[in-house]
């Protein structure tokens, strides 16, 4: 892994976009791609090859639940971590999301300032747990 952390983002929220943009690569220094949908991940996340799938789980089209699944078909993408985005927080969704394979959930309003830092602690915490 290079030392930028690579990040596909899909949401279809173009002010959650800009906020989440702004969050992770002027503050938190990654690399992101982001996409508006779950059909326009699938055609660029082999070009990119990310680190980190952060993915918003209601979508129109395809959920992010879906999504992952289409993404975990291809090989390439077996093992890369993924964080859902969602504004349903209960701890039982959590966990079903936690159940999908998401090393975390982030919760919806996320604070900005604290993204990046949530990213590098569940990052780690995933790195070490591979370890």
């Amino acid at each position: 892994m290079s030392d930028t952390l690579k990040i596909l983002h899909v949401e279809d929220d173009a002010d959650i976009l800009e906020v989440a943009r702004l969050a992770l690569e002027m503050v938190g220094g990654f690399n992101v791609l982001q996409c508006s949908s779950g059909a326009e991940a699938l055609e660029r996340a082999a070009g990119f090859a990310p680190d980190l799938f952060l993915l918003d789980m209601m979508m129109p089209e395809m959920s992010g639940e879906q999504l992952l699944g289409k993404l975990r078909e291809d090989p390439q993408f077996d093992d890369i971590p993924v964080i859902f985005m969602t504004a349903r927080a209960q701890a039982s969704e959590v966990e079903a999301l936690k159940g999908l394979g998401a090393v975390d959930v982030i919760v919806k309003p996320f604070d900005p300032v604290t993204l990046s830092d949530q990213i590098n602690q569940v990052m780690a915490k995933y790195q070490q747990s591979k370890a």
